[in-house]
């Protein structure tokens, strides 16, 4: 057994602990690689809140983003699940739902 010679930062502490507190269902994945599978400009205008048998619920902060992600839903689409499919499940997301909310 090491002892530690110093005390570990909490930073590395709580990203372990994040790490091992998150869901493994689709919504919790693909709300961890949302701005890296949809794009910074995208993320700061539209979050992923739900999921239910492979639609994903997409809240976009104005029409103009719905419609333009409505645009992009085919790529979209591809891009997530390229990076969240799994040989069991490689279409997790089978269809966007958007939504306009008033943030």
């Amino acid at each position: 057994m090491t002892r530690r010679t110093a005390p570990r930062p909490i930073a590395a502490a709580l990203a372990e602990l994040a790490a091992e507190t998150i869901p493994a269902g689709p919504l919790a994945r693909v709300q961890a690689s949302w701005r890296e599978l949809a794009g910074p400009v995208v993320a700061a205008e539209a979050e992923p809140v739900a999921e239910r048998s492979g639609k994903l619920t997409i809240a976009c902060r104005s029409a103009v983003w719905a419609q333009e992600l409505e645009l992009l839903a085919g790529e979209l689409l591809e891009r997530l699940n390229g990076a969240l499919g799994t040989p069991q499940e490689p279409r997790p997301i089978v269809a966007l739902r958007l939504v306009v909310t008033d943030s």
